[in-house]
């Protein structure tokens, strides 16, 4: 048989079978292992995805104790801060106490000292002023008895108990 244009059906119809032989042949060998493999690509990225979203929820629960944990060391250093600043303050008070005592016994001693000093400058005047009234008692009996005399002693007395007196004040 002679077609028109030498098209043989035959011909065709054996090249559309070999067209479809081809095409599920390729469908068997490359469809199926491809769709398969893009379908354990896709089950791996999801799987990814979760872990992903899983690592996230992780990391951010772990931020979450991470921020509670800084806040709680916050306060307790703040706490702490307060309570030396407390215990440096009682220390303070306490150093403050005792050098209060310190100066109030130094202060104490010092006027014991010079209540010392001023009974034993009275007992040295009391002693000079004796001597000075034997010296004039013994001028007295020595020499004789004048008004002159006498005014004279008794001004030298005076003179000389004053300036003792003075130089006991200082």
């Amino acid at each position: 048989m002679n077609a028109p244009l030498n098209i043989d059906i035959t011909q065709i119809l054996l090249h559309v079978l070999n067209l479809v032989i081809l095409i599920g042949g390729l469908g068997l060998i490359l469809y199926r292992p491809v769709t398969k493999f893009l379908a354990e690509r896709r089950e791996s990225i999801e799987r990814r995805e979760r872990e992903c979203g899983e690592m996230r929820e992780e990391c951010d629960r772990l931020k979450a104790e991470y921020e509670e944990k800084m806040k709680e060391a916050d306060v307790h250093l703040a706490e702490r801060r307060v309570e030396a600043e407390r215990e440096m303050a009682e220390r303070a008070s306490s150093y403050m106490d005792q050098a209060k005592e310190r100066a109030s016994a130094i202060i104490k001693e010092a006027e014991e000292e010079a209540e010392s000093r001023k009974e034993q400058i009275l007992e040295s005047a009391q002693t000079e002023i004796g001597e000075l009234v034997l010296t004039a008692a013994q001028k007295l009996l020595n020499d004789s008895v004048t008004p002159e005399t006498d005014s004279a002693l008794y001004d030298e007395f005076i003179r000389t108990a004053t300036a003792q007196e003075e130089d006991s004040d200082e």
